[in-house]
């Protein structure tokens, strides 16, 4: 079954959103560099390699539905962040702003009669409750711990251990 053109609008939208928050993750990422936290900053570019991961899970969606994929400009994030908390409150709050709009994807799939889309999107709602729920708990301990000294060096330490998470998404299809 063709995919329609609404849902292709939409799923384009969304490409664009996923690869925007991989960018906003990276620049997260240079600023905590300069910050002197290199933990922070693992975990950020983890981040925005997991982000790239989703556009491209819905880059295969598309095309392996024989839609055409429309990359759009992204705007270009902050470069300078307050403190670490106010960057992982930003974070946090752009997680929930993505939860909002896969919420939309899948309300676009459910009017379309998409039940493939649909399904597929199962996985990015059930990915968007763990995206906000780890960046809640570290939200949660930078209240906690403060932003200086000690407690802060041992969460930046703690981030330094986040390993990759590989998805099929992440590197091409070759079949």
């Amino acid at each position: 079954m063709p995919i329609s053109e609404a849902m292709q609008a939409a799923l384009n939208q969304q490409i664009e959103q996923e690869f925007a928050s991989a960018y906003l993750y990276l620049a997260m990422a240079a600023h905590c560099t300069s910050a002197n936290l290199p933990g922070f900053a693992h975990w950020l570019r983890l981040q925005s390699l997991e982000e790239t991961g989703h556009a491209l899970r819905l880059f295969d969606l598309l095309t392996d539905r024989g839609g055409q994929v429309r990359l759009q400009a992204i705007p270009a994030p902050p470069a300078e962040f307050a403190s670490p908390l106010a960057l992982m409150q930003q974070a946090l709050a752009h997680e929930q702003q993505v939860s909002r709009l896969i919420h939309d994807l899948y309300a676009v799939a459910a009017q379309e009669k998409d039940y493939t889309s649909e399904a597929e999107l199962q996985w990015f709602l059930a990915e968007q409750v763990e995206e906000e729920k780890t960046v809640g708990e570290i939200v949660g301990q930078l209240e906690l711990v403060g932003e200086e000294g000690t407690a802060l060096f041992m969460l930046d330490r703690q981030l330094a251990e986040r390993s990759a998470k590989v998805t099929a998404a992440a590197a091409p299809t070759t079949d």
